[in-house]
Order: structure tokens, then sequence, then C-alpha cells
């Protein structure tokens, strides 16, 4: 039998050997429950080259600080902000470093129920001997609760307020009652539990959470990559992430990627380097969607070309993030090509490649 390698694997598995070097050499306290001290886990995410950790998360580093804090106090953590600023891959990070599992993980929508949060049961043992321990199906809230560890909830205000609400008792009590099996039964969290829930700021509204709820999180704000050398840097090392277990080879020369860089950054912020003011397309130009095109853009190259990566790949594959849900995005991004682009095409080859191939998109 051929096995497979999956497609993405946690990240947990994915640095095992930079998780077993920070082990070894970690001689700071530890907080009671965590596999790493504090101090370890900030240098698994922001990088330690003494020791050889690539840096896995680019941004506000205080941040990940006061993150790291809230989870060794009685407060869960929230993390939210713009779709795309990286606060999935930043809950992965801390529940991997802190518990070394990062896969218990509830994913909030509108189908969420209490059991997600609680515990459901095997309905062929229930009918056969009753409510019991081994009938009942463990959320991964109460299996983090039992085993001392990291439980990550995404897009918590796509669930419908009661389900949010289950949590209040969870985080206030560390405990979560099972009258089924009794009236006294009652699971009760063990040192290293806590919880990282998400929220993407685009649904404020959606399910708003209870102030109850509210005051038993810590809210941290995760703004977008403000340093274009760092969005630049870590989109460069995420496609190396993905080409790489897939085999695939393609010239990446970073003064292209660069372009796909600055256009997002300029789209983003609506203002570019040289201080043009532009209008903001209503889409999602976050650093998560840039990858995307960078990644695609690349596959394009390599399967459908010579493998050496142009402007005109970028412009091609940047279509699917600009013309989605809002059609006057068209022609924002259209109005950004002809005062903005077709400037830079004048100066640059890379750029004028990318101006020929967007204006010949059809973006309205």
């Amino acid at each position: 039998m051929v096995t497979e390698t999956a497609l993405r694997t946690p990240a947990e598995e994915r640095y095992a050997e930079e998780l077993a070097k920070l082990a070894e050499a970690d001689d700071s306290l530890r907080p009671r429950g965590w596999t790493l001290s504090a101090r370890a886990v900030r240098r698994f995410i922001l990088g330690d080259t003494k020791l050889g950790i690539v840096r896995k998360f680019y941004g506000d580093d205080p941040l990940v600080d006061r993150a790291i804090v809230s989870l060794m106090s009685n407060q869960g953590l929230m993390l939210v902000g713009e779709p795309g600023t990286a606060k999935s891959m930043l809950s992965e990070l801390l529940a991997a470093a802190i518990s070394n599992d990062s896969a218990l993980v509830v994913q909030g929508s509108a189908g969420t129920t209490e059991d997600h949060l609680r515990y459901g049961w095997n309905y062929a043992l229930l009918l056969a001997e009753g409510p019991s321990e081994r009938a009942l199906v463990p959320s991964p809230v109460l299996t983090a609760m039992r085993m001392g560890k990291i439980v990550r909830f995404e897009e918590i205000t796509r669930c419908p307020p009661e389900v949010q609400d289950a949590l209040i008792s969870i985080l206030s009590e560390k405990a979560l009652a099972v009258p089924e099996l009794g009236a006294e039964q009652a699971v009760r969290a063990i040192p290293g539990f806590n919880l990282i829930g998400t929220a993407n700021l685009r649904d404020r509204g959606v399910h708003e959470m209870s102030s109850a709820l509210k005051r038993r999180l810590n809210f941290e704000t995760v703004h977008p990559i403000a340093d274009p050398a760092h969005e630049l840097e870590l989109v460069l090392k995420q496609l190396g992430e993905r080409l790489g277990p897939a085999g695939v080879k393609a010239d990446v020369g970073a003064d292209v990627a660069d372009i796909l860089v600055q256009t997002f950054q300029d789209l983003r912020t609506g203002r570019t380097k040289e201080g043009t003011s532009l209008t903001r397309p209503e889409a999602v130009m976050s650093t998560a969607e840039a990858v995307n095109v960078l990644h695609a853009a690349a596959l394009e190259a390599a399967f459908l070309d010579n493998g050496k990566l142009t402007g005109a790949h970028l412009a091609r594959q940047i279509q699917g993030v600009i013309i989605k849900d809002e059609p006057e995005d068209g022609k924002r991004f259209k109005a950004y090509l002809d005062h903005v682009v077709k400037e830079r095409s004048a100066r640059s080859g890379p750029w004028r490649d990318f101006y020929q191939a967007a204006r010949a998109l059809r973006l309205t």
C-alpha cells in the first residue's frame, strides 16, 4: 500500500524537531500543565537564531507576549481581526507549543450546537447500557479539560448566542457538569486547560458575543502586517512550504513576489508608498490571500509555462481575489492599474508584465 503524505499536518508535527530542541534547552519556569516554559513558547513563535528556531508569526511581537500571559491566567484568549491576519495560525502555534496538541478544535458555524462544546452520546451504547462513561462522546472542550490542554474555538461569532454562552460556566468555573452520569458528576479542568477563540471583525453583528462571555476573555486584535519586507519574507516562506512537499519547482524571484506584496499593501491601506491615495476595494487583501495568489501563479508557471514566475502570472491569478462579491472592486482595481501600475511599468520589466496582463483581464 502506498502511503500518501497529508496535505497539511498539525504544527506539532511540522515543527517537531524545533519543539524537541526547545524542550531540551528549556530551563525556565513552566506554568502548570505546559510542555514548555513561557519563554520557550515565545521563542517557538517568534524565532531564535541561536537555537535554529524559525520565526513563524510576523507582526506585533508584544501581542504574542500578551497572548502567552493570558493563557497562563484564569482568562481565556480571544483573537480578533480582519480575515487572513493569521489568527488561526497563531492559535495553532500557541496550542502546539503549550500542549503539544493543536488538534482540539471547535469550528464555529450556524450549525454548531452545544454538544460540540459539551459532549454527545454513542447512541448504540446508550441504548444498550444506558448513560455511562463508555457511551459518552467528549467534545474537544471536554477532552482539553480532562487532559489539561488548550482548546481552540474558531469563528466563535458564527455560532448562535446560546451556544456561545455555554462557554461562560466552563471558563468561570473550569468545570462541566454531566448530569446524566449522576447529580454529582462533573468534569473539572486540570492545570494547562484554557481556550483560544478567534473571530473576524467582518463578522461583527452576525452573533455578537454577550458581555458575560466577553468578561471571561482577554481580547487581542491581530492587525495586518505593516512592514512590506516582513510580508515578503512570510509569503516566500509559506510558498516554499507549499511547493516543497509537492515537489513543484518554480523560479520565483523576490522582485516579482514584491510586486504582489506591494499591490496588496497599496490596496489594503488605500495609499501607495509614493503617497497616492486609493479607493480601497471591499475584497479581503490579506497576507493569506497574497500567499494563495503567489501559490497559484507559481503553479501556473510550473505546470503551464516554462517554470519562471513573471508579473503576468501574478496578474492572471489576482483576479480571483479582486472579483468576488463587489462588482465595483473591478473598477477600483482598474483605476489602480491606470494611475499607479502604469507609471511603475515604465520603470520596471516585471511591473510591465504585470500591467499588460492585468489590463487584459475582464474586471467589470
